[in-house]
């Protein structure tokens, strides 16, 4: 069972093993215990797709998938959006944040992000930063 949901920015710093610390925090983690949101994982194709030098890219995250799985976006994820996106509705902005702030409440799972502020008002969200470790 998984206990810990990367953000996007925590899979980037992990795609180029930077900061260290990202990674230290990440290897005291068991098998299993990381996901990344399919939510994420279409947003990290997207920069792929957008970057200069794609194949590189999609090399680096084929590797990170193999120790971080894709979470599969389920009916109770959509459940979990309604709290969120109505405790929040007066921000226009960062929908896909919220889309993966229900992913992992649906899951019962810790949000690891370096954006906490981005977060923080999401009801029933476990946050935690690995810069902060």
């Amino acid at each position: 069972m998984p206990r810990y949901m990367l953000d996007t920015n925590m899979c980037i710093y992990l795609m180029k093993h930077q900061p260290e610390v990202v990674a230290r925090r990440f290897a005291q983690c068991y098998v299993g215990d990381v996901v990344m949101s399919a939510i994420t994982y279409a947003e990290l194709q997207y920069g792929i797709a957008a970057c200069a030098a794609p194949e590189r890219e999609h090399a680096h995250l084929a590797m990170l998938v193999e120790d971080v799985p894709v979470a599969p976006f389920d009916a109770m994820a959509g459940i979990a959006y309604a709290p969120i996106r109505m405790a929040t509705r007066e921000r226009k902005t960062d929908h896909l944040d919220k889309l993966i702030a229900a992913h992992a409440v649906a899951l019962q799972i810790t949000l690891v992000t370096n954006n906490v502020k981005d977060f923080i008002k999401y009801p029933d969200l476990s946050i935690e930063n690995w810069l902060d470790s």
